[in-house]
Parts: C-alpha cells; structure tokens; sequence
C-alpha cells in the first residue's frame, strides 16, 4: 500500500534549466564560485534555489516575426543526462522535426568550466564536438559569442539560431511548446495531429505542471543539493507527498498517459524525471523512502508503457550518460565519483 498523500499543490515559475549543473561566471577573464555551490555558503537555509532562463525568444508563425519556422535554421544544443533538455528531444521526435532542427550532444561530464563537447579522446561517451562552432571547446563559449558579458549559468538545452547566430531560448518548457505549434506548415499531417498542449487541457496540464514542477522534478534537486539536514528532510518529505499523488492519479486514470487516452506535454515533463529516479536519485540524491519499482505500482507500469511502447522516450534515454554525469560530476556528493552499478536492469520490461 502506497502510504495516502498529502495535498499541497504549488504553482511554481518555471525556472532554469539544468542550471544546477554549470558554474557562475560573468565573463571568461572573473573567477568562477565552485562548480559543487549548488547552495551559497552563506545560505543558512541550506535549500536549493534555481535561476531563471535568461533567453526566451519564440520562433513564431506570425507574419514578420523575428525567428520564423525554417527547415534546418536551427540547432538543438542538448545533453542526455539532463531531464530538462531531453524534454525537448522527446518533443523534437514525436512532432517529427528530426529534418528539420538538428542537435548536437556534449559530452556527460561537467567540470569546473560547465558542459563541454566530446573530443576523438572520449571513448567512454556519445557526445560529439561543436558541430556549428570550430574550435569551441565548452558550451559556455555559445552564450559569450551572443553577450561577451553574459553573467547567467550555461544550460541545457540551447535552441540556436544558424542564420542570425544567436541563441533563441534555453527555457526547456518554452521550446516545448514551440515544437508542438510553430513548425506544424512544415510537417506532414500525422504530426501536425499530434498536439501536446491541446486547447480543452490547458488548465489541467498548467495545474499538474505546476506541483509536479516545484515538488518533483525541481524536488529531487532540492533533496539531493540540500546541505542542511532540515533542508533535506523538508524536501524529501515534500517530493514523496506528490509521488503519493501522481500514484493515486495514475491508478485511478483509464488509459496509458496521464490524461487517459491522450499523450501530452505532462508525460514528457514528469517521464524525465520518473525515468532518472531509480539509477540515481535514490541513491545519489538520498530519494531513498521508497523506489518507483517497488513502490509506485501505477508510476512505474505509466513509465515503462511510455519507455518501451513510444519510440520518442525510449530513444532519448541514454543512461550511461545519465549515470555517469550525476555520479562523476557531483563531487560534493559522490567525492570519488564510483558509479554504482545498480539498479539491474535501469528499467524493467513492460510484463515484469
């Protein structure tokens, strides 16, 4: 029995994303605060806090608009082992834009200077190097070729623009959107029929984004990057009240996805994070009161029907990136980076 829930839903704004992962720094020339203050030394509270995104422009259909849909004008810069910028991948593919924008993947380790590309010498990762860029060695080099005195954090995912060179959005929530509407004129009508935000579920998609966003998928950072055990226990605490709610939800809907019969943008947000969960949050991020496979019947039979019956979720999962970046990045929390070898296997088949 999944313990009854407590109900406290939390509109949240949507905030950075995978900014928890990239370091501060306002321009190359001013040092960098450590890579590991996911909590300033001088917070008290000892509570994780995520920056804002910092670019948010819109390709738009709209007559004259600044960034118009066009077939391969822009790139998807992103990383497998963030949740927030496989969002947009898992979007890219079910709304059948892979000829249309293309993407990149830096390599799974972030050291002191952010997310950087694959070099000929890794070969123990996917990524691949600078495909736009010659010579850039570190996805912070995109954000200073736009604003030399940029001062924000180096996220994932990056939606560049070829033609203009310049970053539209790192806001994943933001692109999501994009890719479900604005290039519908240049994809085929099984994909156009596809609709993620659909008008009637608007305000259910907004409130369940809303409290899965603050106690879910920012929860298990808030857990995980705590540094004071009351912060900690707060959060964690807060995080399994809303897992009780997605199960009690799941378990009494009639259909595979969260609103029954119809996958939508609330699938893609919380799979991500779903789908992290046993190989690394409960151990790594201490989101150890219970596990998904043994403890959230509903959750875990909704993941895997999306994971193994829809190519879009299965495809963008890649977890040796996945494990390899959390267990060898974080070393403020796994100082000598070993990568457990557990759970086996990462995700259970759909009969198990």
């Amino acid at each position: 029995m999944v313990p009854s829930p407590l109900y406290s839903p939390c509109i949240s704004t949507q905030l950075s994303d995978c900014a928890h992962f990239s370091s501060l720094q306002a321009a190359p020339s001013k040092e960098a605060p450590k890579i590991t203050d996911w909590v300033p030394k001088n917070d008290k509270t000892g509570e994780f806090k995520r920056q804002q995104s910092s670019f948010r422009n819109f390709i738009s259909r709209e007559p004259g608009a600044q960034f118009p849909p066009e077939v391969g004008r822009y790139h998807l810069y992103v990383s497998y082992a963030c949740p927030w910028a496989t969002r947009t991948l898992i979007a890219r593919k079910l709304k059948g834009l892979e000829d249309i924008v293309s993407f990149s993947v830096v390599h799974w380790h972030m050291g002191p200077r952010g997310w950087r590309f694959a070099t000929a010498d890794d070969k123990d990762a996917e990524g691949e190097n600078d495909p736009l860029h010659e010579g850039f060695t570190h996805l912070r080099e995109i954000y200073f070729s736009v604003n030399p005195d940029y001062e924000g954090r180096f996220t994932v995912p990056v939606l560049w623009d070829k033609k203009e060179k310049t970053i539209v959005n790192n806001e994943s929530s933001e692109i999501l959107r994009m890719f479900n509407t604005e290039f519908n004129g240049l994809v085929g009508e099984e994909y156009r029929a596809v609709d993620l935000y659909p008008e009637d579920l608007k305000g259910r998609i907004e409130e369940a984004n809303g409290w899965q966003y603050d106690l879910i998928n920012n929860g298990v950072y808030k857990a995980g990057f705590a540094t004071t055990q009351e912060a900690y226990e707060r959060n964690v605490v807060r995080l399994f009240e809303a897992l009780d709610r997605a199960e009690k939800h799941l378990s009494e809907e009639k259909g595979p996805y969260w609103f029954g019969e119809r996958l939508t943008e609330v699938d893609i947000r919380l799979f991500v994070t779903i789908i992290r969960f046993d190989p690394v949050y409960v151990q790594h991020f201490k989101c150890n009161i219970r596990d998904i496979r043994s403890g959230y019947p509903a959750i875990h039979k909704w993941m895997r029907n999306l994971y193994w019956n829809e190519p879009a979720f299965k495809d963008t999962t890649n977890f040796l990136h996945i494990k390899n970046h959390y267990t060898k990045s974080h070393t403020n929390i796994n100082p000598l980076s070993i990568t457990p070898l557990g759970p086996l296997p990462n995700i259970l088949p759909l009969d198990a």
